[in-house]
């Protein structure tokens, strides 16, 4: 099978990360133009590093990985340069890929770890990806076409659209996401804008929002349902530190949940900001 890893200034996540994909016959590290040693050590570990040059426009860098690299296999597993795929996930990879049946995609869990542990509630777990696609089977869904959201050239949290049967595979993977707060908030600055401009042009009719769908589709009807709400970041707090027991992670999930209430407010304002210029400039050109 064949891995992607795109990158952009990952030397601090990037060897861990392709010291755990050891087990996999090829992989691509498609860099951003790295400032830093990203490229090198990529290199190091007999990884093809591919240079993706972003245009501001569609594809983003994972889709036009799955679109345009020369795979050597038919099944793509998608890695971020700060997720591990430990081995008993590793060996049900494998095992998925050599008897897949009908199924032309596998869901992957991942252990979000936050403060130097598993951050086990918060709404964080379980928290499952589309992350092993068989090639032209699926892509990640098209949320805010609009040019240069300023969240990066990378997809944020759009997910993969499977065209077929896809199954869930029972292994974690580690997701190091958060190493400090500083980095959750550098993040969260740039996904909030991609928040505001998906909400703001209403892009939102991919991966579907059913109440009782999967767990991916009900995060989804949750999150449209939020967008209508007042208060949405006391909301945001309430919903995971008790409805979804927060609590039980003490200090960290107190303190993980209101940084999750500062990333709505982020959302909203920037919506507020965004509309605010809509008009502004509609009012010059009359």
């Amino acid at each position: 099978m064949s891995v992607i890893v795109p990158v952009k200034n990952e030397e601090a996540n990037l060897a861990a990360c392709l010291e755990h994909l050891k087990w996999a016959d090829e992989v691509f590290v498609v860099d951003s133009g790295s400032t830093d040693r990203t490229a090198e050590i990529a290199a190091a570990y007999g990884a093809k590093v591919v240079q993706f040059q972003w245009d501001g426009k569609y594809p983003k860098k994972k889709n036009w990985s799955l679109l345009n690299l020369p795979f050597r296999h038919e099944w793509v597993l998608i890695v971020d340069a700060d997720e591990h795929i430990v081995e008993p996930l590793a060996d049900e990879i494998i095992a998925a890929v050599a008897s897949p049946g009908e199924r032309v995609g596998f869901y992957v869990n991942r252990k979000f770890i936050f403060m130097g542990r598993w951050l086990k509630h918060c709404g964080y777990y379980p928290s499952w990806n589309l992350r092993l696609i068989k090639r032209g089977f699926g892509l990640y869904e098209e949320l805010s076409n609009t040019g240069d959201t300023k969240s990066g050239d990378n997809e944020v949290h759009e997910h993969v659209l499977v065209k077929g049967e896809a199954g869930w595979l029972k292994q974690d993977m580690i997701h190091y996401a958060f190493p400090t707060i500083g980095v959750f908030i550098e993040k969260h600055n740039r996904y909030s804008n991609w928040e505001a401009i998906v909400q703001l042009n209403r892009l939102d009719q991919g991966l579907p929002g059913k109440l009782f769908g999967h767990s991916l589709e009900r995060r989804r009807f949750l999150k449209r349902l939020a967008a209508k709400m007042p208060f949405r970041p006391t909301l945001r707090f309430l919903y995971s530190y008790v409805l979804r027991y927060g609590f039980l992670d003490g200090r960290r999930g107190f303190i993980f949940c209101r940084l999750l209430a500062i990333y709505e407010f982020l959302s909203v304002a920037k919506v507020a900001e965004m509309r605010a210029e809509r008009k502004a400039a509609g009012h010059q050109k009359s």
